[in-house]
C-alpha cells in the first residue's frame, strides 16, 4: 500500500454484472468517468488495452493513475483488473471484500453476504448524509441498500433491474421485441414499443416507491432516498419518494474506502 499513498490519480473500478463504471480522482474531485459493457472473459491485457483508450481520449496515459481499487459482483474478473494494475499501472490493485477497513459496520445475519457495490454505496451515501438513507441502484438488479443514523448497513431489499426484466419479457413474448429503455411520450402507448416502454417505466417507478414506502415504515426515522446506477435516469423522474440522484455514488464511495486503507 506504500506506493498508493503518494498518488496523484487514483483509478476506481466498478466491475458490475451489466455495465463496468470506471473513475478518476485527483484528491476528493472525480476528474472523469467512463462506461462501458462488462464482459466476463476480458483478461488483463484486453482491460489493459481498454483502458489506456478510454485514457487516451482525454489526454492521459498510464502514468497519470498511481493507485487504483476495484469492487465487483463478478468474482472472475477480479484477478484480471488486479493482474492488469500490476503488469500496466505497475502497483497492486486492492478489491472490495474481506480485509479492507470499510469503516461501516454491518448489521445482517451474514456479512459476507453483502455485495462490493452495495456496502461501497452504502459508504458514499452516509458519508454525504450523515443520518438514515436509502440507495437505490438501477443496475442488473434493483437494489434498496439501508443504513441507520448510526452508520450501520442494516440491510435491504432486492428486486429484478429494469433492462433485465424488458429484456426477459421479449425472450419469452415472441411478438415483442427489444426496446430501448427510454421514458415514452405518454403512458398509453401508441405502439408496442412505447407500451412495453410505459410498463417499464412507470411499472418500476411504482415499484421503487412502493417498497421505499414499506422500508420507511419500518425505520424509526424518515430516510433520505439517493438513486445511482446506470438505469437511473429514465425512471427516476417518475419516482416520487427519491430525494436525489447521484450518478457517481458507487465510485465516490470507492474513493472512501481507498482512503480509509491507506
Amino acid at each position: 500500500m506504500s506506493g498508493i499513498m503518494t498518488a496523484r490519480m487514483l483509478l476506481v473500478v466498478d466491475a458490475g454484472n451489466t455495465q463496468t463504471h470506471l473513475g478518476t480522482f485527483r484528491g476528493e474531485a472525480l476528474v472523469e468517468h467512463w462506461r462501458f459493457a462488462t464482459v466476463r472473459s476480458s483478461t488483463a491485457d484486453e482491460l489493459g488495452a481498454a483502458l489506456r483508450n478510454l485514457l487516451e481520449l482525454r489526454g492521459m496515459t498510464f502514468d497519470d493513475i498511481q493507485a487504483s481499487i476495484i469492487s465487483s459482483t463478478v468474482p472472475d474478473l477480479v484477478p484480471e483488473w488486479t493482474e492488469m494494475a500490476e503488469r500496466y499501472l505497475g502497483h497492486a490493485m486492492p478489491s472490495v471484500g474481506p480485509g479492507i477497513r470499510t469503516g461501516m459496520p454491518i448489521r445482517i445475519d451474514n456479512p459476507r453476504e453483502v455485495g462490493a457495490d452495495r456496502l461501497v454505496n452504502a459508504i458514499a451515501a452516509y458519508d454525504r448524509v450523515q443520518d438514515t438513507c436509502i440507495v437505490v441502484d438501477f443496475g442488473t438488479a434493483t437494489s434498496f441498500d439501508v443504513y441507520s443514523g448510526k452508520g450501520e448497513f442494516i440491510g435491504g431489499a432486492i428486486a429484478p433491474g429494469v433492462q433485465t426484466s424488458m429484456d426477459a419479457l421479449a425472450a419469452k413474448g415472441a411478438k415483442l421485441p427489444t426496446v430501448e429503455l427510454l421514458a415514452p411520450r405518454s403512458p398509453v402507448g401508441r405502439s408496442t414499443t412505447e407500451a412495453m416502454q410505459s410498463g417499464a417505466v412507470y411499472g418500476f417507478a411504482g415499484q421503487v416507491d412502493r417498497i421505499l414506502e414499506e422500508i420507511a415504515g419500518e425505520l424509526e426515522a424518515t430516510p433520505v432516498v439517493i438513486a445511482t446506477g446506470g438505469l437511473a435516469n429514465a425512471v427516476v423522474r417518475e419516482c416520487r419518494r427519491i430525494d436525489h440522484h447521484d450518478p457517481w455514488l458507487t465510485l465516490k464511495g470507492l474513493r472512501l474506502v481507498w482512503q480509509r486503507n491507506t
